[in-house]
């Protein structure tokens, strides 16, 4: 069997259209992912997840002085005993904060060079994040779009939300796309601003090549309230074309024009190479400069195989 069937048979996936059982298959590997806030969102009204509240939450905050009321099982006798005074924890009390995911299967994800479309991974990133969030007893959320057609998904926890959110994501990432409408990264950006609530952790995926100036404003305004993430799927051929030892004519379409390559040709190699990273600094400038992290995952490799690169990020 070719390594690439085999690794495609392990993911349950045949890289092309999306199927349930890949999607189900990532709810036993949520450890390689921690979704623990990182920062504070920037806006005074954001509220912080985890609250000052007096209680037994789940983290501990400080240790005072033991008050009349306060719950004798919450006594911290280590320091009580150093010190002579009954002293009592306090702890910060989680609160649930909404994950909210945005994915872009457009006409430019249908692409794949290397085991995967980067739609397919694109979805399989998403179900990662859904399946880990709702372990997390976080509600999850979810703008799914194509350039033909949009699902919303409203935050809801537990095991039922993600199995919604992945038989939405198959919808979405098997229809046909009949016409390419830029606009439609700009729009999802928009639903995206309306449902998400100031607070709320907020995943972008997609290859970002349709990112307009609609969804720039969008996306600053989210940014000041939101903690978010970015998270480029790109595929191997996006940054480099195939080393041929002969020069060969191929046609190239990007779905509207039609042109004619000499692969092989050192010339036009090393001219896309920086054609490619030129774009790609891009799209990181564009995101750096509105404090959102960016992640890139390949298309071309299992995920599991990249959770040491983006390990602690996501």
């Amino acid at each position: 069997m070719h390594p690439e069937h085999s690794t495609l048979s392990l993911l349950k996936s045949d890289g092309v259209e999306l199927s349930l059982p890949e999607l189900l298959r990532y709810q036993s590997l949520t450890k390689g992912l921690n979704l623990t806030p990182q920062t504070p969102p920037r806006a005074l009204m954001s509220g912080a997840y985890l609250s000052r509240q007096k209680g037994r939450g789940m983290e501990f905050d400080e240790a005072r002085h033991y008050q009349p009321g306060d719950d004798i099982r919450a006594i911290d006798w280590r320091v009580t005993a150093r010190t002579g005074k009954t002293h009592t924890k306090i702890y910060r009390e989680e609160r649930e904060r909404p994950v909210f995911i945005l994915c872009d299967l457009g006409k430019s994800m249908h692409f794949g060079s290397q085991l995967l479309l980067k739609s397919v991974q694109a979805s399989h990133i998403a179900a990662l994040l859904s399946w880990s969030a709702a372990q997390r007893g976080d509600k999850v959320g979810a703008v799914i779009f194509n350039d033909n057609m949009h699902r919303e998904c409203k935050p809801l926890s537990r095991k039922r939300a993600v199995l919604s959110l992945c038989h939405e994501l198959r919808k979405v990432q098997i229809q046909q796309i009949t016409d390419v409408d830029t606009r439609a990264f700009d729009e999802a950006c928009l639903r995206l601003r309306r449902i998400a609530r100031p607070g709320s952790l907020v995943y972008l995926i997609s290859d970002f090549v349709n990112m307009g100036v609609g969804a720039d404003q969008h996306l600053s305004h989210l940014a000041r309230h939101c903690e978010m993430k970015a998270i480029r799927v790109w595929d191997p051929m996006e940054s480099a074309l195939p080393n041929l030892p002969v020069t060969q004519q191929v046609s190239v379409t990007d779905g509207v024009n039609t042109q004619n390559w000499p692969l092989g040709d050192k010339s036009l190699t090393t001219r896309y190479s920086e054609w490619r990273s030129h774009i790609t600094q891009q799209i990181h400038q564009q995101f750096e400069s509105k404090r959102i992290h960016l992640t890139d995952i390949s298309a071309g490799l299992p995920l599991e195989q990249q959770f040491d690169n983006f390990r602690g990020r996501l």
